[in-house]
């Protein structure tokens, strides 16, 4: 790695984290196209770097965590099935999924299609409610509803917004329960990724300097994303972010598949 690529891949964790468009499935296809190889200290470095877009949650949310008991402990509810399946899924997502391109791609543009029929549903519902609305049955909802995000493609955000909206929460106040909820979400992930990952950091302290800089550029990267989100979503549906999916996953298919049914 160089501090380069440090740098891209820590602008597209903070970039792609809170929007519905799957930083997992952005961080092994940018990888990917910078050469990057997917070794244990690079697998680590991703989980590392997602600290930075926490980190921006936190110091923009710091006054609700620490006033707001009832929404903490709705997203408590919703945190408790994540962790509990994600846990279980963990060995057999990390194995079969990660390294599956074709499979990834095929989630990916899948999401995008299913964004758009989403809409078209929920345009014929009164998005009313607000955070305070939510019941603890929904909470637990979406909880399982965030699940589905440990597939590479599927976007974590873009469950939980989905799924809030089906609900009939406003997509702004999805947006933001959605940041919420990524707190405690990504900080166990993150944990249980680390604890998994530790002997490869201690064994190259050298690399230090691309851990700290793709931390930095991933906290700042995401303190904007997060402002911008939530005032895009109040106006606009997801719609273009299925559009997008589209084009990339056809880009990159076109890309990387060649004559034969092989990847390159």
């Amino acid at each position: 790695m160089t501090y380069f690529q440090s740098i891209i891949l820590g602008l597209v964790e903070g970039v792609t984290e809170y929007l519905p468009i799957s930083s997992t499935f952005h961080l092994i296809w940018t990888s990917k196209l910078l050469g990057v190889a997917q070794t244990d200290f690079q697998k680590a470095y991703e989980v590392i770097i997602q600290g930075g877009a926490i980190l921006a949650v936190l110091l923009l949310y710091l006054n609700t965590f620490l006033t707001n008991r009832k929404l903490l402990l709705k997203i408590f509810y919703s945190f408790v099935p994540t962790a509990i399946l994600g846990f279980l899924l963990y060995k057999i997502i990390k194995g079969s999924f990660f390294e599956n391109y074709q499979l990834q791609l095929a989630i990916f543009a899948f999401v995008g299609l299913f964004f758009m029929f989403d809409e078209a549903f929920v345009s014929k519902l009164n998005l009313k409610k607000n955070l305070a609305d939510l019941s603890t049955r929904d909470a637990l909802i979406i909880g399982f509803i965030q699940v589905l995000a440990v597939f590479p493609g599927v976007s974590r955000a873009g469950a939980v917004i989905v799924g809030m909206m089906v609900l009939r929460v406003k997509r702004d106040e999805a947006a933001k329960y959605s940041f919420l909820l990524a707190v405690p979400t990504l900080l166990a992930a993150s944990a249980l990724d680390l604890y998994v990952s530790l002997p490869t950091l201690v064994s190259h302290p050298e690399n230090m300097g691309f851990l700290i800089v793709g931390f930095i550029t991933s906290f700042i990267s995401a303190l904007f994303v997060v402002k911008w989100l939530i005032n895009f979503l109040q106006k606009h549906t997801l719609v273009a972010f299925g559009i997008y999916r589209l084009i990339l996953a056809s880009s990159l298919f076109l890309l990387f598949f060649k004559q034969g049914g092989e990847f390159l």
